[in-house]
């Protein structure tokens, strides 16, 4: 797995074995970051249920100036610190070993990025729910299993785009005035 594009270019990331953590795909990351490009600079960047953390790691590599990183695996917030280290950014970034959706209200982001193991049904309902009655929410990208039915809104939250990519995903919400 690497870097695909900005400051840490072609990096290589350390992933982990097994089937645990589902990286997302170069391409789909490739898509997501053409997509998100006009607002990321300054950005702060959520990366929910992080895996590796390579999503926000992309997101600083883009010109995020923070990057907050939540997830629940001790082996894998270990690796996204090493991650981290190897590129020297770890002062522009926040790691959090928790559950995202005990945590996602307390954190504050311009763009939150959420991706749990797709067996984890409730995982997205209560982060989505959470996130749709934060008052700083303003967009959400869901990567999921392109099977799986996401409600159109949660609380403030509307749905507004979505991207298919081979079996995955992309969601994206928007704060509704």
């Amino acid at each position: 797995m690497r870097v695909i594009g900005g400051e840490f270019r072609s990096r290589v990331l350390k992933s982990m074995p097994g089937d645990d953590i589902r990286p997302t795909p170069d391409r789909l990351r490739e898509s997501l970051f053409s997509i998100l490009a006009p607002r990321l600079e300054g950005a702060v960047f959520a990366d929910l249920c992080a895996g590796t953390g390579s999503v926000g790691i992309e997101a600083l590599s883009r010109g995020a100036s923070r990057a907050i990183f939540v997830e629940r695996s001790r082996s894998a917030v270990g690796l996204i610190r090493e991650n981290l280290k190897s590129l020297n950014a770890e002062a522009r970034a926040e790691v959090r070993c928790a559950q995202a959706e005990k945590v996602a209200r307390d954190i504050h982001a311009d763009i939150y990025f959420l991706d749990p193991p797709y067996h984890l049904d409730r995982e997205y309902q209560q982060c989505l729910e959470r996130l749709g009655e934060h008052a700083h929410t303003s967009l959400v990208v869901v990567q999921h299993d392109r099977r799986r039915i996401l409600e159109a809104s949660y609380g403030k939250l509307q749905r507004t785009r979505e991207l298919k990519q081979g079996d995955n995903l992309l969601t994206f919400y928007e704060l509704i005035s």
